[in-house]
């Protein structure tokens, strides 16, 4: 049956008889001009190559691409019912553009087919060759139906381009395509083995390989991190947590020197002094330690077989979670001063690693802070790994990193950023940066003391289980979301009104060249091909950005008013960059600024630092918000 079979008009002088579409949606027959309209409106798609598919809860997407004159090719049993969630985004299209015909929703039922994407083809069934895909930040289950399309228009315009190669295709994972049947011609929204970076255990292993692709230490912006599945790294980190604890026996020796405990602060009344030569102990070994760094060796020396760890780990144990009491000669606190400060210029984590020695357990594999625990007790780690605490994780796949135990807080609360960036090619290697971010709150007041998630793990899908405090400071946003903007006016109240651009900014661009130039030979690189990706920061008291992951497929769910305006902002940006820019090079990015981009590999002409990356001020853009503020021209 042709085009026009399948849209048969309305006779004159016949009323228009209510059809019935799925989920007992129903529409009247559109009338003959629309019809032709509508005809019209396809060939013209067919003959741009402006066909495009969606999958999964995309409505600011699907509103963007047919403004362009792009009409929809659905997938099977997307019908014209829109999920909840289409419902929820439907207001953000609807600000961007005026001329918004409607938008429609994607189904949760195709979510694990593969698209078989070319001309005349048939749907296949559920399968796919791609390797395992690194955890999506996926929306959350469709519960309700909204019609997004009352008068059908659209859901007649894709049976016209049923049997047409969609050109564009954006879907929640790339597994969701079989890329052995894409052309050339056909544009992506994801690049294959990303996992190399964007899960936890990917991230760990390749930022070790830094240094040989940059002048760049990941120590500086990347929490230590190890693999416990890997028996040698498990090893370093039983090490690298005896050696922190001397470091921190060190440290609160000399705080409690200086300014003896509050009885609030401790776990309990401070019991009798422990032996002086437990300062000694920990002396000689950070001495030891010192003395490797000073070698500049490639893997760090063991601790000295002398020391019995298990006796040092208790007694450490007993001062620091305890509240033990250490007396110190006027000579050791002399060398514990000059021997942390030796440290400090050997250790760039020294500073926000704190005294308490915790440590941060997370599944290697999941996204949305799923089965992650913190502790300050090496059994624990090592038994919590062991038990595999978290559902359907296998033994192995556990990462412990370093937590940060001095991070920035707003009024006493602990809070990270998701920063956007976007991908276009990877060889040359081109990085895109988003100049708008938000923040996301814990709900209870940070504590060392308490390690519970609802005061240390800031994911939304964590903190929606929590229960907001009493007395917590009301400055705080109701919704635990704020934007950068508020986050620098709050700088600028506290007299730091510069750091945002001279320090948070330049130091997150470096963060994210460092990640992916680590991991640049990993990524299956397809021409055509793009991905917009979201890292997470925390920021230490010198206001140090701390990588601590990154994410395909970031939501787009929007759980706040500042996410919904800023959402709806990155997928409009991210199609400037994508579409309008194959035709015009000069037309505004809004938002995105392109930072990074190297020449040909083969060339191996050099990165190109397109912002004086990575110390200089980030120029401040008034209008970025409004989507007007021009990106760089280079192309692509």
């Amino acid at each position: 049956m042709g085009p026009a079979a399948s849209a048969r008009a309305v006779l004159p002088g016949q009323a228009a008889p209510a059809t019935t579409g799925r989920r007992g949606c129903h529409h009247p027959w559109l009338d003959p001009d629309q019809l032709k309209r509508a005809r019209l409106h396809v060939e013209r798609a067919i003959k741009e190559k402006k066909i495009f598919t969606v999958q999964g809860p995309y409505p600011v997407i699907r509103s963007l691409l047919r403004a362009r004159g792009w009409v929809e090719r659905k997938l099977p049993g997307a019908g014209r019912a829109g999920s909840w969630l289409e419902q929820r985004h439907g207001s953000q299209g609807k600000q961007l553009q005026e001329e918004e015909e409607g938008s429609d929703g994607g189904s949760a039922e195709q979510e694990e087919a593969v698209l078989d994407l070319q001309l005349g083809s048939t749907w296949p069934s559920l399968g796919t060759t791609e390797p395992p895909r690194p955890p999506e930040e996926e929306e959350e289950e469709e519960k309700e139906w909204w019609d997004e399309d009352p008068d059908g228009i659209h859901d007649l315009m894709s049976r016209l381009v049923r049997d047409q190669v969609p050109y564009f295709i954006w879907t929640n994972r790339l597994s969701a395509v079989d890329c052995r049947l894409l052309r050339q011609d056909q544009v992506v929204n994801h690049y294959a083995q990303v996992g190399a970076f964007t899960t936890k255990e990917g991230l760990c292993l390749n930022l070790r390989n830094l240094p040989w692709f940059d002048q760049a230490d990941p120590d500086t912006f990347f929490p230590r991190c190890y693999r416990l599945g890997a028996a040698d790294e498990r090893q370093a980190f039983i090490e690298d947590f005896c050696l922190t604890a001397a470091r921190s026996l060190l440290k609160v020796a000399l705080e409690r020197t200086e300014q003896p405990p509050k009885s609030s602060e401790g776990p309990g009344a401070p019991g009798p002094p422990l032996t002086p030569q437990l300062v000694e102990e920990a002396l000689q070994i950070c001495g030891q330690h010192l003395s490797s760094l000073g070698h500049q060796d490639i893997d760090k020396d063991p601790p000295s077989p002398r020391t019995d760890w298990d006796r040092f780990l208790r007694d450490y144990y007993c001062v620091v979670h305890e509240g033990a009491r250490l007396v110190l000669s006027g000579a050791q606190r002399e060398q514990c001063q000059a021997l942390l400060q030796r440290l400090a210029g050997r250790l760039p984590q020294l500073g926000m690693e704190g005294d308490c020695n915790i440590w941060i357990l997370k599944p290697g594999a999941k996204s949305r802070g799923r089965g992650i625990v913190c502790t300050a007790r090496l059994e624990e780690v090592l038994q919590l790994a062991g038990c595999c605490v978290a559902p359907l994780v296998r033994v192995g796949e556990w990462v412990v990193q370093k937590y940060v135990e001095r991070p920035l807080l707003i009024f006493g609360t602990k809070f990270d950023i998701r920063q956007w960036f976007l991908v276009t090619d990877w060889n040359p290697l081109t990085i895109w940066f988003y100049r708008e971010s938000y923040l996301r709150f814990c709900s209870r007041l940070f504590s060392l003391r308490r390690l519970d998630p609802a005061r240390h793990l800031c994911n939304v899908s964590i903190q929606k289980q929590c229960r907001q405090a009493r007395g917590r400071p009301p400055q705080l946003p109701p919704d635990q979301i704020w934007s950068c903007r508020q986050l620098q006016a709050y700088l600028a109240q506290v007299g730091q009104a510069g750091t945002w651009h001279q320090v948070m900014v330049p130091g997150m661009k470096a963060a994210v060249v460092g990640a992916l130039r680590s991991a640049q030979d990993l990524v299956g690189s397809r021409k055509g091909s793009f991905e917009l990706y979201g890292a997470d920061f925390v920021f230490g008291e010198d206001c140090q950005p701390w990588l601590l992951e990154i994410n395909a497929s970031p939501t787009m769910a929007p759980s706040s008013a500042v996410t919904s305006r800023l959402c709806a902002s990155v997928q409009r940006d991210t199609l400037r960059v994508v579409i309008d820019r194959r035709d015009d090079p000069d037309c505004p990015t809004g938002a995105f600024e392109l930072i990074y981009k190297e020449g040909a590999v083969s060339a191996w002409a050099g990165p190109q630092h397109l912002d004086p990356w990575p110390g200089a001020a980030e120029p401040h853009c008034e209008e970025a918000a409004h989507g007007t503020c021009q990106g760089d021209a280079e192309e692509l």
